[in-house]
C-alpha cells in the first residue's frame, strides 16, 4: 500500500481578508513531490483558507492513488487537532469543510501531525504565490490534472461540491512539470472562491478583531516585559546566551509598579515567565503581590545573540557589518557566532504559543518575556511580515495583550503600555 505526506497551509491577509491555499503531495517512500496544489480564494479567515488547502491536498493524494494512505502535516494546531479528533468542531464555516475532508479517503487511513510553521514552507509559499496572483487581479489556469481532482471529489456525498479544483485552482504534478500560469481576468472588489456548495462558496466570517458568540472566552495573554537591567539604558544586546544579568533599582521599581495595577485591575489568574533572571524577578514581585505561584517556560527566553551579547548596536556595526547586514535582511540569519534567528524564534513561540492557549483555554495569564518574544507574539497574532520586528517600539516593564479564540484567531488588544509606569 503506498503512502503519501500531504503539507498543506492556508492564509489570510486581514483575517478576514483576501485568502488563499497551497498544498503538496510527497511520496513517503522517496520524498518525491507528486503533485502541487494552490488556489485563490477570495475573501476568507486563516482558518477557512488551511481547511481548503486540507481538502484539496486530500483529493490529490486520492487522485493519485484511492488505495493510499495518508500522513497530513500542517502547522495548524486548530485544523490538526480538530481533525485528529481532539478539539470539537464549533464554527459554522469549518464543519462542512471539515466533513467533507473526513469523507475522502476511508477512516483509519489519514493522520495528522502538527508541524512548526518552518517546517511547512513548501505549502505557505503555494498560498502565498496564489494570494499574489489574487492581488495582480490574475487567476490561475487549471492545469493538466484537474480532472484527477474533480475524478477525487466525487467520493464524497451527492451535492456537496468540491473545493479546490474550479477554475480559479492550480495543481502542478510533478515538482517541476505542468506549471500553472498566471492569466489576466478581471479582479471583482471581493473576489468569490470557485466552487457551487454554499456551505463554502461564501463563508460568513465575523468582523476583523470581534469573535465568534460561540467561540467562548479567548486565552488571554498579558505580555509583561521584564524591567530594566543595567544593559537596558544602554541599549545592548541582552538575549538568553549573555551574561542573564538581574534588575538594577530602576527596573525593581518598575515591576513594583506594575503589580499595583496588576493587582488592582485583578484579572490575571496565572503567572510564567521566561527562565531567565531578569524575567524570573520581575515575575516574582507582581506574582507576590497577585498572591499566586510562577510557573517557568523555557519557550519563553530571549533569543540568543552570539557573539553580540553585551554590545551595542554601533560596536556589532563595527565588528560584524557583513553578519549585521545579512541578519537585518533575512529572518533566517544567525548573529555572529551561532546565535539564534529570528526565524527559529519564530518558530519556538509559535509551539510555546500553541502549548500555552492550549493550557489556559479562557484564562488571563500573565507572561513575563523580553523584547523578540512579546514582538513575535504580537507579530504572528497579525499575520505581519518578519520585518516588523524593527517597527515596534517596546519599553521596559510596558504590557501588552493578545487575545487567542478557539477558532484559531487571535485579537492584539494592548501594545507597549507605560502609562502606569508614569
Amino acid at each position: 500500500m503506498r503512502e503519501f505526506i500531504v503539507e498543506a497551509d492556508g492564509g489570510s491577509r486581514g483575517n478576514p481578508g483576501p485568502a488563499g491555499y497551497g498544498a503538496v503531495v510527497g511520496d513517503a517512500a522517496t520524498g518525491e513531490t507528486l503533485r502541487e496544489t494552490a488556489e485563490y480564494i477570495g475573501v476568507a479567515t486563516n482558518n477557512v483558507a488551511e481547511y481548503r488547502g486540507l481538502l484539496a491536498g486530500l483529493r490529490a493524494a486520492h487522485a493519485l492513488d484511492p488505495a493510499a494512505t495518508v500522513h497530513v502535516r500542517m502547522d495548524s494546531k486548530l485544523v490538526v487537532e480538530q481533525m485528529s479528533g481532539r478539539w470539537k468542531i464549533k464554527h459554522p464555516d469549518m464543519k462542512p469543510l471539515a466533513a467533507q475532508a473526513a469523507r475522502i479517503f476511508p477512516p483509519g487511513r489519514v493522520t495528522y501531525e502538527w508541524i512548526p510553521r518552518a517546517q511547512n514552507k513548501h505549502a505557505d509559499r503555494l498560498a502565498n504565490e496564489a494570494m499574489d496572483a489574487g492581488a495582480r487581479g490574475e487567476r490561475w489556469s487549471e492545469a493538466e490534472s484537474t480532472a484527477e481532482l474533480e475524478a477525487a471529489a466525487e467520493v464524497e456525498a451527492a451535492g456537496e461540491a468540491g473545493g479546490g479544483s474550479g477554475a480559479a485552482g492550480a495543481v502542478k504534478a510533478g515538482a517541476d512539470t505542468r506549471a500553472a500560469k498566471a492569466v489576466a481576468a478581471p479582479a471583482p472588489a471581493v473576489a468569490a472562491p470557485a466552487v457551487t456548495a454554499p456551505a463554502v462558496a461564501a463563508p460568513a466570517v465575523a468582523a476583523p478583531g470581534w469573535a465568534p458568540a460561540d467561540m467562548g472566552a479567548p486565552a488571554t495573554f498579558v505580555l509583561l516585559r521584564h524591567g530594566e537591567t543595567p544593559l537596558t539604558p544602554q541599549k545592548r544586546f541582552s538575549g538568553s546566551g549573555g551574561t542573564d544579568p538581574s534588575l538594577s533599582d530602576t527596573g525593581r521599581e518598575q515591576a513594583e509598579r506594575a503589580a499595583a495595577m496588576l493587582a488592582r485591575r485583578g484579572t490575571i489568574q496565572a503567572v510564567v515567565s521566561s527562565p531567565l533572571a531578569r524575567t524570573r524577578e520581575t515575575a516574582g514581585i507582581v506574582a507576590a503581590r497577585l498572591g499566586l505561584d510562577v510557573s517557568i517556560d523555557d519557550g519563553l527566553r530571549e533569543t540568543d545573540f552570539g557573539a553580540w551579547e553585551g554590545l551595542t548596536f554601533a560596536e556589532v556595526r563595527e565588528r560584524h557589518p557583513d553578519d549585521l547586514n545579512a541578519w537585518l535582511a533575512s529572518p533566517d540569519a544567525e548573529p555572529t557566532g551561532g546565535g539564534e534567528s529570528f526565524a527559529a524564534t519564530a518558530a519556538r513561540l509559535a509551539v510555546t504559543r500553541d502549548k500555552l492557549v492550549t493550557a489556559h483555554a479562557g484564562r488571563t495569564v500573565l507572561l513575563v518575556t523580553h523584547v523578540t518574544p512579546i514582538k513575535t507574539l504580537v507579530r504572528l497574532a497579525l499575520g505581519a511580515p518578519p520585518e516588523s520586528l524593527f517597527r515596534m517600539e517596546l519599553s521596559a516593564a510596558s504590557l501588552s495583550v493578545v487575545a487567542y479564540y478557539a477558532d484559531g484567531n487571535a485579537s492584539v488588544r494592548l501594545l507597549n503600555d507605560t502609562s502606569y509606569l508614569r
